[in-house]
């Protein structure tokens, strides 16, 4: 059963009343005020920043999927072709808003928030990859049960479209991995130790940090993401936290996610699914990240496969570069 929720809201009213400036925040203020966008207050006194205008709107949908509630971003018209997109660990749906902007065509993007992300539900135990998987292989059941997708995924959502379009090659017509290549094989003597640190986390599952205003969260993003203007900084800031009981602000997600897997990676296993991929692959990576001889070294276990780095972006490149990556996929999608 999937329960609708109201589109994300359009440009709201300008705040105008009560801006102070600070002089630590003058920096914020001036590039804030510069550009155009509806200007939304923080906690109490704190002054009014600007905050990006998404040029796509979405909706919010809940769907039951393996005994969770997830939550579906939706972009876009019904019958427009379709994409699924996969947000990587400790991230959200809303992670996409830039690049779904910036794509000229019109297509229909679907993006899951992951069990324990976002808006959707935590699960009781842990998180395993192949609950990544099985929820994907559900959720595509859901919105797609007759016709192949497109599937990109952003780092661990990548690793997971990776693998899934091995294990069910019918069922992707195009892949696109952003900065999601893996992870170089772990040494098995490592497994005691693994399983130790593992076993000590779950004992003990820290508390999300939290902060005592949004301001404090979207300086902690800037830290994380310099190359992004403060605009963008607040729109991700005002997804990405939700409110504590002591009036601060806590990431949302559940903490559980910052627990390492216990165990061994084979990259063989990962190899062994990339061979049976049918669909055209297409990775795109960051300046920093893995080495070219890493990536290609993956990439060859794939029939048909090609990569591309684009310069001056981190980790998330589909937010320092969205344009860039937006018009190589859809080239790339024909």
């Amino acid at each position: 059963m999937v329960f609708h929720r109201a589109a994300e809201a359009g440009p709201r009213d300008i705040y105008q009343a009560g801006i102070r400036l600070v002089p630590a925040l003058s920096r914020w203020l001036r590039l804030a005020m510069s550009r155009a966008g509806p200007l939304v207050p923080f906690c109490g006194d704190l002054p009014a920043i600007a905050e990006y205008i998404p040029a796509r709107h979405s909706d919010l949908e809940m769907v039951s999927i393996r005994g969770l509630a997830l939550a579906v971003r939706v972009w876009g018209k019904m019958d427009a072709p379709r994409i699924v997109m996969l947000h990587g660990g400790r991230d959200s749906s809303i992670t996409f808003q830039f690049l779904v902007d910036e794509l000229a065509g019109e297509w229909q993007v679907i993006a899951p928030d992951w069990r324990g992300h976002g808006e959707s539900a935590w699960a009781a135990g842990n998180y395993w990859f192949q609950d990544y998987i099985a929820d994907l292989d559900a959720l595509l059941e859901h919105y797609s049960p007759d016709q192949p997708v497109c599937l990109i995924g952003h780092s661990l959502g990548g690793n997971v479209a990776n693998v899934y379009s091995g294990v069910r090659p019918h069922r992707i017509s195009r892949l696109v991995s952003l900065d999601g290549f893996g992870i170089p094989p772990d040494d098995p003597s490592s497994a005691p130790e693994r399983i130790s640190t593992w076993l000590d986390a779950v004992r003990s599952v820290q508390s999300s940090r939290s902060y005592p205003d949004l301001l404090a969260a979207v300086e902690r993003l800037e830290h994380a993401h310099p190359r992004l203007d403060p605009a963008r900084l607040v729109f991700l800031a005002r997804h990405w936290v939700v409110a504590n009981e002591d009036g601060g602000f806590r990431w949302r997600f559940d903490p559980k996610h910052w627990i390492s897997f216990p165990t061994v990676h084979h990259f063989a296993d990962w190899a062994a699914c990339f061979a049976r991929v049918t669909a055209p692959v297409l990775w795109l990576a960051s300046e920093n990240t893995h080495s070219t001889e890493f990536i290609a070294d993956r990439l060859r276990h794939f029939p048909v496969a090609r990569f591309e780095r684009l310069a001056d972006t981190g980790h998330n490149l589909h937010h320092d570069a969205p344009a860039a990556v937006a018009r190589m996929i859809e080239a790339f999608l024909g």
